[in-house]
């Protein structure tokens, strides 16, 4: 598990956004991008090749499961 800590200080490589943590996955809060990262074994792979590209809803929905602003 990612500690708080970390994920304060983790951001998205291709935007420098904030991330959140959602199950096994990093989710970039920007909203043009909508990059989500994994995590393999407490690592976050935060390599934008390996990343995906959320469709709108599905990041629109994992936002607002955070409590941020969409």
């Amino acid at each position: 598990m990612i500690s708080k800590e970390l994920l304060e200080i983790l951001c998205c490589p291709e935007t420098k956004a904030d991330l959140v943590l959602d199950g096994d996955f990093l989710v970039s809060t920007d909203k043009q991008t909508r990059r989500r990262y994994r995590i393999e074994d407490d690592i976050p792979i935060l390599l934008i090749e390996e990343s995906e590209q959320l469709d709108f809803e599905t990041w629109e929905e994992i936002m607002k499961k955070h409590g941020r602003e969409v």
